[in-house]
């Protein structure tokens, strides 16, 4: 059998063989390589799409079979995700500011905290939903705003 490419939590591993994988029964297997065994659990079958989440001595991994058209993807720059750079936040309904979490200047990337807003007795989180460097910020703490306001401005 020759050297395949997988893909274990992110990181490119050249698969050898030599490891022997005994299933007790659809979801449970035993793994042996180089004379170590290892107890493991089939979390998630998604082979139509070749990844697998598995259980191996308690520890979960991400695995996926990389194949040419993987390559082929990657040599083109497809495999990388798209990240929308910031122009502006708008409050997305009117409330008023608890918290502003960023300053003038600083970096953001996606899921980063930006702004508390509470709105009908809530407190949301507004997050950086790309990245964007802090331009400007035209609210402060305790501040009433209407929905479509803009909040912050990014460079």
């Amino acid at each position: 059998m020759a050297n395949r490419v997988w893909n274990f939590d992110g990181k490119d591993v050249l698969g050898t063989d030599g490891a022997v994988v005994e299933w007790e029964d659809n979801s449970f297997f035993t793994l042996t390589y180089k004379g170590e065994v290892f107890h493991g659990e089939l979390m998630e079958d998604r082979s139509e799409d070749n990844r697998l989440k598995i259980k191996i001595n308690h520890r979960v991994f991400e695995v996926k079979k990389k194949g040419e058209l993987d390559d082929l993807i990657a040599s083109l720059g497809l495999d990388k995700p798209k990240i929308k750079k910031l122009k502006e936040l708008q409050a997305p309904m009117p409330g008023r500011i608890v918290n502003v979490a960023v300053e003038v200047g600083q970096e953001l990337n996606p899921g980063d905290e930006v702004l508390s807003l509470e709105a009908m007795k809530m407190e949301n989180v507004l997050k950086a939903e790309g990245i964007g460097k802090v331009k400007a910020i035209l609210v402060s703490k305790d501040q009433v705003v209407d929905k479509g306001s803009v909040l912050i401005e990014f460079e």
